[in-house]
């Protein structure tokens, strides 16, 4: 996303860039491994760009080197970095109220562990991740455990069909609700709801810029296992708040998150210092402050 802005005073003019999650790489992660043509159509594209404005803004350090050290777009001089904001108090608000909301919705038994994963359904999710260490935990756990798909997209049959071929008992509940293992909830609004009803949150990324779904899962004081990639480092604390696994390490994650699930200590030590890690970096009052003193910066110059 470019944002601009004129300047008139002295017959200047002031553009700002913003690459909100760096959207022409990260988002066309499966472009820059399949098709190289488009790859360095998109990154001449923000070179060119990046020629025109008075300052790039990376959402991390990690997405700073990308731009610089990988993908050349600019010199690290034209970079800052501002990370991402949200109003996170909606995490800490009556969540146990919130939390009875979601898991009698869906028929979740207090002895039950719900496991969620929210984000798009796309291939550089990798859900099929998620879906093979979850088959690996219903037949190696003796904790009754229940499996949330949040979201939506041109993934989903594929992943219903993987479901099935792992003899996976799911539902989807655009056409019904039920108790099954696996739920495909699609696209839930009010995920303050979704984070307090699960009890581990879960993320199988090939690649990631900043996820916000590990922003308000630690918001929620939610433990979380993630694949260790993009940006993600950035925004956890390792083995505080969240397990890391390597990328796309079906052994590994599946064995994490069957330890997860069959450890409550575990999960309550992965619980306790979230909101702290997130409460203040990620909250939008911070984001609103960072971006006004740039633009002020700027305009002075």
């Amino acid at each position: 996303m470019h944002q601009k802005q004129g300047c008139l005073d002295e017959g200047r003019h002031l553009i700002v860039m913003f690459l909100l999650l760096f959207i022409p790489f990260m988002d066309m992660f499966s472009i820059l491994i399949f098709n190289s043509l488009q790859s360095n159509t998109f990154i001449e594209i923000e070179k060119r760009l990046a020629r025109k404005t008075s300052k790039i803004i990376a959402v991390s350090e990690i997405q700073k080197n990308e731009l610089t050290e990988i993908y050349n777009i600019a010199k690290p001089d034209k970079i800052s970095v501002i990370p991402l904001g949200f109003d996170l108090l909606r995490f800490q608000e009556n969540m146990a109220e919130k939390r009875d909301v979601f898991r009698n919705q869906f028929n979740i038994k207090n002895d039950e562990i719900a496991i969620g994963i929210i984000g798009r359904l796309v291939p550089v999710k990798n859900h099929q991740l998620f879906l093979k260490s979850l088959k690996y935990v219903i037949e190696n756990s003796n904790k009754h455990v229940r499996a949330f798909i949040v979201g939506n997209g041109e993934s989903k049959n594929h992943l219903m069909k993987i479901a099935g071929q792992l003899n996976i008992d799911f539902a989807d509940l655009e056409k019904k609700k039920t108790d099954a293992s696996l739920t495909f909830t699609s696209w839930i609004k009010d995920v303050d709801y979704v984070c307090a009803g699960l009890d581990i949150v879960a993320l199988t990324s090939l690649n990631e810029g900043t996820p916000v779904s590990l922003i308000e899962a630690q918001a929620a004081n939610k433990p979380i296992i993630t694949t260790d990639v993009g940006g993600i480092k950035n925004i956890i604390i390792p083995d505080t708040t969240a397990i890391l696994v390597k990328s796309n390490d079906e052994v590994e994650f599946s064995q994490k998150l069957l330890a997860l699930v069959e450890s409550q200590d575990l999960r309550n030590k992965l619980s306790q210092k979230g909101w702290i890690n997130v409460k203040d970096k990620f909250h939008y009052k911070r984001l609103i402050s960072e971006m006004q003193e740039l633009y002020f910066k700027l305009l002075g110059n």
